[in-house]
């Protein structure tokens, strides 16, 4: 994988993979760093690494275990792992890097 990934690059690897609503376009580590485009809904469940969002375009409302956080193009997110999270009621266009890191369990406060 390229070290560095430009939108365009992510945007046409989603359409390469037949349009799932993520890509993985980085892996260093323990990091890896997603393009996440949902579509109607978004399906995922809590993750075993802590988690950034960086909002890339759009806007959505991202459902923190009960605590409705507003989202909007370049917001930067913070989800520690484990904790049940999910976008809803989001734009045609929202999209955003996901960068997931870490030790399973997430990191030490």
């Amino acid at each position: 994988m390229d070290a560095n990934i430009s939108l365009l690059q992510a945007q046409a690897q989603i359409s390469q993979e037949g349009n799932p609503p993520f890509t993985v376009l980085l892996r260093h580590g323990s990091m890896r760093t997603e393009y996440f485009a949902p579509s109607e809904v978004d399906t995922q469940t809590p993750h075993p690494q802590d988690e950034v969002y960086v909002v890339i375009s759009g806007e959505a409302v991202l459902n923190r275990n009960g605590e409705m956080v507003q989202c909007h193009a370049h917001d930067l997110i913070f989800v520690p792992a484990g904790l049940p999270h999910f976008f809803e009621v989001f734009s045609a266009d929202f999209a955003t890097w996901a960068i997931l890191y870490g030790p399973i369990g997430g990191e030490e406060a």
